[in-house]
């Protein structure tokens, strides 16, 4: 399954309070997804890979790696606007990711702030949610206009 994350660049006159970045629809996270983190990420731990050690430690299934999500919310601000433009980037996890959970990515623009001579930045607030509602992570976001 591929996923459209074509690049709208928006301009910083574009760029105002309550902006909302295009939602980033993921794909359920199957087993085949955790062991290519796994092995991309170097997060190895069994938790993620093996049911058996995931049952042991009183878990239904076996559930993503955090980097996974945040690696999700890195790709709705770097489909939104380019990597050059981003200053900062910061997460919370929040709740966990189980297998074949299906991940929403969604960001909104909270404040932005203009300078007389430079470019200005906007802050955004980020998250990634199940279809259930369950907000499993959460994040900020400081991007030059």
């Amino acid at each position: 399954m591929s996923v459209d994350v074509t690049p709208t660049v928006p301009g910083s006159a574009e760029i105002a309070v309550g902006a909302v970045l295009p939602a980033l629809e993921l794909p359920p996270v199957s087993r085949t997804t955790l062991a290519e983190f796994g092995i991309a990420s170097g997060d190895h731990n069994a938790i993620h890979l093996d049911i058996d050690v995931a049952r042991a430690a009183g878990l239904d299934d076996v559930f993503a790696q955090g980097m996974l999500s945040m690696a999700y919310l890195g790709r709705l601000l770097t489909g939104w606007i380019p990597q050059s433009r981003l200053r900062s980037f910061s997460t919370r996890f929040t709740a966990v990711t189980p297998v074949h959970g299906v991940p929403v990515c969604t960001g909104t623009v909270t404040s932005v702030e203009r300078d007389g001579d430079g470019p200005g930045r906007a802050v955004l607030d980020l998250q990634v949610a199940l279809a259930d509602g369950t907000v499993t992570l959460r994040g900020t976001a400081v991007v030059d206009l």
